[in-house]
């Protein structure tokens, strides 16, 4: 998954120290999200979302890998 993390984070004059106190997460779990080795699960993506005052579409955003749709029962 590709994000914005870290851009707004500059825009906001934030470290990853000053981001992750907001969050209640460690200072390594931001660098992890922000260089795209860990996907943050949704309770987590709304905090950030909420701290930047975006939607997590706005931050967040699939990468190429394609889904397979669901088939509808029947």
């Amino acid at each position: 998954m590709k994000n914005r993390l870290k851009g707004l984070r500059a825009e906001f004059a934030l470290t990853q120290a000053d981001l992750a106190q907001r969050l209640e997460v460690s200072r390594q779990t931001v660098n992890a999200i922000e260089t795209g080795k860990y996907d943050p699960a949704l309770p987590l993506a709304f905090r950030i979302a909420a701290v930047f005052d975006q939607r997590i579409e706005d931050i967040f955003e699939p990468d190429d890998t394609p889904v397979a749709k669901a088939e509808p029962p029947g």
